[in-house]
């Protein structure tokens, strides 16, 4: 906070809130959930609902909170880009008005997460603002627990890639790692499974769909996924 006459500077908090199950909230992650006066709740365009604020729907009180919603487009770059500008200043207006904002985000703020293209954007324009951010447990971690298998044990290596972008880059990472995690894989597991195959890793793969929620899939035998199996919330683990 700021001394003397002038107005006192909000804080920023980038909160993690899980991969789905309400119970896996931190402490902490509550406490800043309901003490804010505004909660940042980006959102698909594609999506009814932010799947972060589905999450926390329990802690905040609307009644009590402004919610800034902002929609962003899954396959737009530029577009996407555009909205983070809109609402790090959205954010940032607030926070000059002294109230802290919560900005929310399935998983943990600081793994391939919308937050940090904020973070980015407010941290461009205004390096002052007080930033503090709230971990959270990741999709990789849950899936892990659901599927009972450890990612890495000794001294082993583990490596986490946003999607499948090729064999080349999948023989790569199977070469120099012993365990290969592929999140939001939807439409590229097939290739995916293709790849396995060719790899000589036929049964070693788990897919995980919405881990720890109702929606959980957990599927050993990937040739028995169909593409209604697919989802945005999906993960791949590879285990050599």
């Amino acid at each position: 906070m700021s001394s003397g006459a002038s107005r006192p500077v909000g804080c920023l908090y980038g909160v993690g809130v899980g991969p789905g199950d309400p119970e896996l909230l931190t402490l902490k992650a509550q406490r800043v959930l309901r003490q804010v006066p505004v909660v940042c709740a980006p959102q698909s365009d594609t999506s009814h609902e932010s799947y972060a604020f589905d999450i926390v729907r329990g802690v905040i009180d609307p009644a009590k909170q402004e919610i800034l919603r902002f929609h962003f487009p899954t396959d737009d770059a530029d577009e996407a880009a555009s909205v983070w500008r809109t609402a790090a200043g959205a954010i940032a207006q607030r926070l000059r008005q002294g109230k802290d904002v919560a900005f929310i985000t399935e998983g943990d703020p600081m793994l391939y997460s919308t937050f940090s293209y904020v973070l980015e954007a407010i941290r461009s324009h205004d390096p002052d603002l007080p930033v503090e951010i709230v971990p959270g447990v990741s999709s990789v971690m849950a899936a892990a627990a659901s599927a009972s298998v450890p990612l890495v044990t000794h001294g082993q290596r583990l490596v986490i890639l946003p999607a499948v972008y090729g064999i080349d880059d999948l023989k790569e990472a199977i070469a120099n790692y012993d365990t290969v995690v592929l999140m939001k894989v939807n439409r590229t597991l097939i290739q995916a499974l293709a790849n396995l195959e060719k790899l000589g890793l036929a049964g070693k793969g788990i897919y995980v769909r919405r881990a720890t929620t109702a929606h959980e899939q957990v599927v050993r035998d990937l040739h028995q996924l169909s593409e209604e199996d697919f989802d945005y919330f999906s993960l791949l683990i590879i285990r050599k």
